[in-house]
């Protein structure tokens, strides 16, 4: 063992548990590499105990491949300056109007912002998540920006809106590896200065980049309706819960501006919780995430299988058959009967399946491979695989459907398969049955 390696710390875990965590997050980790992530940071993660690791976690992620450009505000440290000056705040449409004694406090907060931040990205002690880092941190005239003009009466002097995005220069920087850093201020072709709202500023950016991903670390844990928080949107529900007004103010506020980059090419939105620490890497690197995530569409689908996924079908099935739940398929056969299976498809990771085998002179049909990977279990999706498969066989003419199982058979129960034996069968499908593994089998009036 080197001796910069006895100094790690422990993993409190097993090993097994924690090569089966680190291979759970591996597809996560695929998923990123060489995408461009645009982060917005609003003022107040700044000042949260646990800035430090949130920007270790984005040189982690910095470091596995993402493009990042980082967005950050400084409403509150402007508020605190203003305050110290005894300069009045002025919103109006929770817009700050921006005088000329508020831009000099808006530069001097925007600056030591960017220290703290670029200081963070640079610490690398022994022991720390930040160890043997090397970030590159760049910083520059990025945005071209304008007056936002008098709106309703209301002259909002040096608050601007962003005109262009040097997206050119930004890919350039990303592409030598890179993390871009942008402040809440764009400059017009005059020299001017203008105080930009960081979010609309990420959304912007994002948009020109044509980004993978804008994250957005905000207030609130994420999109609410009824209290409970909506892990996933369409860019068509976003757009009922603003007209509606079916979510609260702040919410609308955020899926304004996610709405702005998807509509502009931006393939995801993240509204992420800056006070959760480790809330950044958990919305990227596990299933259902900490936040709410916004799509034009819904990145879930059940659909039939293609020859693409069996690679897939194999990793999901591999478990169950190697602990005998299920009975082997070597890959050539699953390659042949890829057209009778069903798969639960989320975000490019193949999570569940079912096969449909009919019979038809019989009027039966079997189904086979029924699985939901164990992460993704306690949601109702083993239900939703076998509504499908029903309807299929139906849709075929099929009268009956039935299973062979070893260790569901209280499930199969429960939604209305009865017990069976081996004359109830199909004939070809008796002259295959496994006497040494005696299945159970169970079948179920469609």
């Amino acid at each position: 063992m080197s001796e910069e390696n006895k100094e790690s710390p422990i993993v409190p875990v097993s090993m097994d548990s924690w090569v089966e965590w680190f291979r759970s997050v591996a597809p996560h980790i695929h998923s990123i590499r060489g995408k461009t992530i645009v982060i917005d940071l609003a003022g107040e993660t700044i000042l949260q105990e646990h800035f430090s690791s949130l920007i270790a976690d984005i040189s982690m992620i910095s470091a596995i491949g993402a493009r990042i450009v980082l967005v950050y505000g400084v409403r509150p440290q402007v508020e605190e300056l203003m305050s110290l000056k005894a300069i009045e705040s002025q919103y109006v449409n929770g817009i700050r109007v921006t005088t000329a004694d508020a831009l000099v406090c808006v530069k001097e907060a925007a600056g030591e912002a960017r220290l703290d931040i670029e200081a963070a990205f640079s610490q690398g002690l022994p022991n720390t998540p930040m160890a043997h880092s090397q970030c590159r941190v760049v910083s520059g005239n990025f945005v071209i920006a304008r007056p936002l003009g008098i709106i309703d009466g209301v002259d909002f002097k040096f608050t601007g809106v962003v005109r262009k995005v040097d997206s050119e220069a930004i890919h350039r920087e990303l592409d030598g590896g890179r993390i871009v850093l942008i402040s809440p201020l764009g400059f017009s072709p005059t020299g001017e200065a203008f105080n930009l709202t960081s979010e609309d500023l990420a959304a912007s950016i994002a948009g020109a980049l044509k980004a993978d991903k804008l994250i957005l670390l905000t207030n609130v844990d994420g999109v609410r309706r009824f209290d409970e928080v909506i892990t996933e949107l369409t860019a068509e529900d976003a757009r009922e819960f603003i007209n509606d007004k079916l979510v609260d103010e702040e919410d609308i506020y955020n899926l304004t501006f996610a709405l702005k980059a998807l509509e502009h090419g931006v393939e995801r939105v993240h509204i992420v919780p800056y006070a959760m620490d480790g809330g950044l890497l958990a919305e990227l690197f596990t299933h259902d995430g900490v936040g709410t995530m916004m799509t034009m569409e819904n990145l879930e689908s059940l659909r039939q299988a293609t020859s693409d996924d069996v690679s897939g079908l194999i990793k999901l099935l591999e478990p169950l058959e190697e602990d005998g739940t299920l009975v082997k398929r070597p890959r050539e056969k699953l390659e042949r009967d890829i057209s009778h299976f069903t798969v639960l498809e989320h975000d490019g990771v193949i999570y569940g399946s079912a096969a449909l085998y009919q019979f038809p002179e019989e009027k039966l049909g079997e189904m086979a491979a029924l699985t939901v990977d164990v992460a993704y279990q306690g949601f109702g999706d083993g239900e939703r695989l076998l509504r499908h498969i029903e309807n299929q066989a139906r849709k075929a003419g099929l009268n009956r459907l039935f299973v062979l199982t070893t260790r569901t058979m209280h499930w199969f129960l429960k939604r209305g398969f009865r017990p069976a034996g081996v004359d109830d069968l199909p004939i070809e499908k008796r002259r295959l049955y496994n006497w040494q593994r005696r299945s159970q089998i169970f079948i179920k009036d469609l």
